[in-house]
């Protein structure tokens, strides 16, 4: 089984790519939460798992948590972080 772990830094569009941001500008949003990450690698189809009190590596002074996303062996990273960010930009409208 393969995890693959999601931080909401990945989708901040206040970071730069240097910083954290792993997605494109037009699909990042404000500030995500852990919560909108997990829903949307739910709705990918893939089974996620919350840790809330972990932090970033390049945010080491700020826990937002991350999200541990399972049995995502089928799926290529890239793929999986447009998939959840185009889903949380859904739930913004």
């Amino acid at each position: 089984m393969v995890e693959n772990i999601l931080y909401p830094a990945y989708f901040d569009a206040e970071l730069t790519r240097a910083k954290g941001r792993r997605v494109p500008e037009d699909l990042a949003v404000s500030d995500p939460s852990v919560d909108e990450v997990a829903e949307a690698v739910g709705q990918v189809g893939y089974d996620a798992t919350i840790e809330r009190d972990a932090a970033y590596p390049r945010e080491p002074w700020r826990t937002r948590g991350r999200v541990i996303v399972k049995n995502a062996d089928d799926a290529k990273r890239s793929d999986l972080l447009q998939a959840v960010a185009a889903y949380i930009n859904a739930l913004r409208g």
